[in-house]
């Protein structure tokens, strides 16, 4: 009913940026909260920022640097990076939460991932 496929990973040396992308497809008329959660290596996945209306929410490790913004009429959201660090690497997943479809409401969905890797 609702796929989120992200766009945007690669390689990116400390200090870098990285706009990551993530679409949403499917017969959706709203979708309330859309975010963004990373998984490292040997780590558990975390909530990186989400974006609810005006309302945004960020890690503490990511305040001032990444920045999410979504474009409703695409059911699309982003995440700007900049001055990347090593610890950012992870694999980064798109989420969305209460989506509103014809069929009714699916209560979350994920992306498949992409892989963000910070290293000189």
């Amino acid at each position: 009913q609702v796929q989120l496929v992200e766009f945007g990973g690669g390689l990116v040396q400390p200090g870098g940026s990285l706009r990551l992308s993530c679409v949403a497809s499917g017969i959706i008329s709203n979708i309330n909260v859309m975010g963004w959660y990373r998984q490292a290596p040997g780590k558990e996945r975390e909530l990186v920022a989400s974006i609810s209306g005006s309302s945004t929410n960020y890690a503490d490790s990511v305040k001032g640097r990444f920045a999410i913004s979504r474009d409703n009429a695409k059911n699309t959201v982003y995440l700007q990076m900049i001055s990347l660090k090593p610890e950012d690497t992870a694999v980064y997943y798109c989420n969305a939460k209460a989506v509103v479809t014809r069929a009714g409401i699916v209560p979350e969905a994920w992306g498949q991932g992409t892989l963000v890797t910070v290293s000189s």
